[in-house]
């Protein structure tokens, strides 16, 4: 079983391989990540067709006789004020990825972090109180300088507020970390409890149960 460092403790963070073992399979990744930032679109970009901008009732002129272009409508999408020809209307842009490809791509993101060795735990002990000056000090410590992303448990608010507030570091709950979070971050931090959630959601595919 492989093991990544725990910041603020002396212990190692134990890695299950069932886990941390997946190959990496990026057309699989690309897929849950196309799908989560997707998902994440409002799809509420709207325009108004001809038929919806307001006047335009009369013909601007008449048929014939004025030597100009026929026109019937003001509100033409050829004129100034006129409607908009194929523009966006509200949509969802959403598309499903099967469950168990869901879990193997997230199988995939950990596994690439661990195998880049730009994976680490956290000590929950080190914030009895929160301290975004104990949390940086770590961050020097371990050397990062690039983007982080932080898992952390349910009931772990110390670390969240410790690491929130630092310049190119994200934190997440277990429960709302995806595929392009984890892949989206230079590195990753993750507490025991977070890690327990997280593996809670990859074992749900071995039992059959929902995630």
């Amino acid at each position: 079983m492989a093991d990544a460092p725990i910041l603020g403790g002396t212990t190692k963070l134990k890695l299950d391989e069932a886990i941390f073992g997946e190959g990496l399979n990026k057309s699989l990744i690309h897929e849950s990540v196309r799908a989560e930032l997707n998902a994440r679109r409002r799809g509420t970009a709207a325009t108004k067709t001809r038929g919806l901008v307001s006047g335009g009732g009369a013909k601007p002129w008449r048929q014939k006789g004025t030597g100009r272009a026929r026109a019937g409508s003001s509100r033409s999408p050829i004129w100034t004020g006129g409607g908009v020809t194929f523009g966006p209307q509200p949509r969802s842009y959403t598309f499903k990825v099967n469950r168990k490809e869901r879990r193997a791509a997230l199988r995939s993101a950990l596994s690439l972090h661990a195998d880049r060795g730009s994976l680490a735990g956290v000590d929950p002990a080190a914030f009895a109180a929160p301290s975004t000056k104990q949390a940086a000090k770590m961050l020097k410590d371990w050397g990062s300088t690039s983007s982080v992303l932080v898992v952390v448990g349910a009931d772990e608010a110390n670390i969240a507020l410790s690491f929130r507030n630092i310049d190119r570091v994200n934190v997440l709950a277990a429960s709302e970390a995806g595929v392009a979070d984890i892949v989206n971050a230079a590195r990753l931090i993750v507490s025991q409890l977070g890690l327990d959630e997280l593996s809670g959601r990859l074992a749900a595919a071995r039992t059959g149960e929902a995630a």
